[in-house]
């Protein structure tokens, strides 16, 4: 490993994320490379940092697993990052755009963990982003360090799906794109096995009554001011939210 210092850096990418300008870090062109290992321990110290000033983890996301966003992205993961209590908001939501770094969303599924560990119920979400990459070149490094871009998610009801419901994000009006559930071939259970398994390298656990979302079969879509989004199950509107200036 290199000798970066990742409490710095974590203390940096906090203040980055409150001032809305996310991974300034990565555009320094004398910044020491981290590796992937690293980016996870400076999101862990994020982390720490942020529950140290009263937020709270509620869940974790999978990312960067279906078609659409890798290759969006042009990598393939999966990564995980954490979800925080204070970015979870209701259906119905209007959000400002000054709120977000280049605001761009995607419609998913989340999991609630149950008393016994299972998939409790399912429900569909809006996840936020702050759209941001600013090395020369994407890396799953710098999506890591910056928490999977994660900038909170827009919750729907929690109930029955029928399991071959298709999700499909409309923007304005439009159904730009629709698909099955699940990004990975084994469903929601194989983005759960794999994270169970990748935060175990870490030392970590799911909890009961913690979300997962578990990434999108879908793609990233940038919105702005004047956006209203659903998500939608079987072309119903499920969770919506709109983009105010």
């Amino acid at each position: 490993m290199n000798d970066v210092d990742l409490h710095a850096l974590a203390e940096r990418q906090w203040r980055d994320y409150r001032a809305r300008t996310p991974g300034t870090c990565f555009a320094d062109p004398d910044a020491r490379p981290l590796t992937l290992e690293q980016a996870y321990k400076v999101q862990h110290a994020v982390a720490r940092l942020r529950t140290g000033s009263g937020e709270t983890i509620v869940g974790f996301k999978v990312g960067c697993t279906g078609p659409g966003t890798t290759a969006q992205f042009g990598m393939a993961g999966p990564i995980r990052g954490y979800l925080f209590g204070g970015d979870v908001r209701r259906s119905g939501v209007t959000l400002r755009a000054d709120a977000f770094a280049s605001l761009a969303v995607e419609a998913e599924m989340g999991l609630r963990i149950g008393a016994d560990g299972r998939i409790a119920s399912v429900f569909p979400i809006i996840e936020l982003h702050n759209f941001v990459f600013r090395a020369p070149r994407r890396t799953l490094v710098e999506l890591v360090a910056n928490n999977g871009f994660n900038a909170g998610i827009v919750a729907g009801d929690e109930g029955p799906v029928a399991p071959d419901a298709r999700l499909g994000i409309r923007i304005n009006g439009r159904m730009v794109d629709e698909a099955g559930l699940w990004p990975l071939r084994g469903g929601a259970e194989a983005s759960l096995d794999w994270l169970r398994q990748d935060l175990a390298r870490d030392g970590l656990a799911l909890l009961p009554g913690q979300i997962v979302i578990a990434g999108t079969p879908l793609g990233l879509y940038p919105v702005h001011a004047g956006d209203r989004i659903e998500t939608c199950l079987d072309g119903t509107p499920r969770v919506t939210c709109a983009v105010a200036a």
